[in-house]
């Protein structure tokens, strides 16, 4: 059942009043997704931080690197649970289970990634994420090396620590705004479609 509660705290603005470059990211969001996820929405009351926000996202969180797309959404999940950021590791879980085709891993890694079924180097990656989100001023060298002998490169370093950062920005951002999560994040790659049923003759 869709909910009726507003999805920020501050004015969202009409589809009428949005810049044409904003209207036309959202759209396309909303043809690949089937819907318009809150985030885009919300945001869209203040558009160029809106701009100023996507465009360091997909610098992120697109491009090419050591990290998976899953790995990457790994981090994002783990970091907003500590941030307590409702609406993150909500929509980031769902995207991790999808890219994962894990339906248990979200949760997972939400609550305790060191319980989590996934291999040791990506623990190692989580525990580092996890330092910089708490305690960023006692990273060393100690945990470059770490990080190294599991695989990770410098630069693959830095896209840690960078979308630990910027998520860090998001999270408080939205809880500070009430962002609420789409209710169809909740069960995004956690229920198996049901096969199509087979063509008559």
């Amino acid at each position: 059942m869709a909910t009726l509660q507003p999805i920020s705290r501050y004015p969202v603005p009409e589809p009428g009043k949005w810049p044409d470059d904003i209207r036309a990211r959202i759209l396309e969001v909303q043809e690949k997704a089937g819907f318009v996820p809150n985030v885009f929405l919300t945001l869209a009351h203040r558009p160029d931080e809106f701009r100023a926000f996507f465009a360091y996202h997909d610098a992120l969180m697109l491009k090419e690197g050591g990290l998976t797309k899953g790995e990457r959404e790994m981090i994002v999940v783990a970091t907003s649970a500590v941030n307590q950021c409702l609406y993150c590791v909500i929509a980031h879980g769902a995207i991790l289970r999808i890219y994962e085709k894990a339906p248990l891993l979200a949760d997972q890694v939400a609550v305790n990634h060191r319980k989590a079924d996934i291999p040791a180097r990506q623990k190692v990656m989580l525990d580092f994420a996890l330092k910089v989100c708490r305690e960023s001023g006692s990273v060393g060298d100690a945990d470059f090396q770490t990080l190294r002998e599991h695989g990770f490169s410098d630069e693959d370093v830095w896209d840690i620590a960078a979308i630990t950062a910027f998520f860090g920005l998001s999270n408080r951002m939205a809880n500070v705004i009430s962002m609420r999560p789409n209710d169809e994040f909740y069960l995004m790659g956690r229920v198996p479609k049901a096969p199509a049923d087979p063509p008559r003759k």
